[in-house]
């Protein structure tokens, strides 16, 4: 891990408090150490993935195969790194010895919400990410309100790896016009009125005028799935944590 990963972050943030998308990414993969782009092949996920094809198409991408997603975004999965040379996207799955001891009927879901995305997700990832630096997510503030402070470049206290979000301060104007500007092909739910999407047990249309993400969870408190908690919350960094 960089040692003086909490500077260096606070380096970014400085340096790049005004900068382009893409110049903050190149200037974070040269000077972050190792680095892997943690990706859902979700609704805006184009974007993103995009500005690692330009950059470096060899960079790790790591797919969380949660194996209750929907049908569609593993096709959508394998279309997009094709169309965009991405040469090392690595599909993360949950531990089948787990999942027969904890989720042996695929109902843990509909009882234990959290549990459910823990070991099919936040695991995983965790196993995934041992020895990397730092990652890449595609968070935006808009997105909601556990969202809303959200810095481009944070570091986990509980594993010194810095976390970097290239889009957190982007809106969905910006993103659609990205994905115009460089004929992206789009998730086919999003059409659907999926503009948040993640396993298909747990996520449903969004009707117009709600919150992009009222879609997951739907009629449960629950917001996140876990990957972005640190000491059991989301994390919400604020500017004058980092200065």
């Amino acid at each position: 891990m960089p040692r003086d990963a909490t500077t260096l972050t606070a380096d970014f943030l400085r340096e790049h408090a005004r900068s382009p998308a893409q110049d903050f990414l190149k200037d974070a993969l040269a000077r972050a150490g190792r680095v892997a782009m943690v990706s859902s092949f979700g609704a805006d996920s184009a974007v993103l993935l995009h500005m690692i094809a330009q950059t470096d198409r060899a960079l790790p991408v790591l797919f969380i195969d949660t194996l209750a997603l929907f049908p569609e975004t593993v096709t959508y999965q394998k279309t997009l790194a094709a169309h965009l040379g991405l040469r090392n996207v690595q599909t993360i799955t949950p531990d089948r010895g787990e999942l027969f001891a904890r989720d042996p009927d695929g109902l843990l879901h509909r009882a234990d919400t959290e549990s459910c995305c823990q070991l099919r997700k936040a695991e995983p990832l965790a196993r995934a990410l041992a020895g990397y630096d730092g990652w890449i997510t595609g968070r935006k503030r808009y997105q909601a309100a556990t969202r809303a402070d959200l810095d481009r470049a944070e570091v986990e206290p509980d594993t010194g790896r810095i976390r970097l979000n290239p889009l957190a301060d982007w809106n969905a104007a910006q993103i659609r016009a990205y994905l115009d500007a460089h004929d992206l092909p789009r998730h086919p739910l999003v059409a659907r009125g999926y503009p948040s999407i993640g396993c298909q047990p747990c996520t449903t249309r969004v009707l117009s005028g709600e919150d992009p993400r009222a879609g997951r969870w739907r009629g449960a408190e629950k917001t996140e799935c876990g990957i972005h908690f640190i000491g059991g919350v989301p994390t919400r960094t604020r500017k004058e944590d980092a200065a």
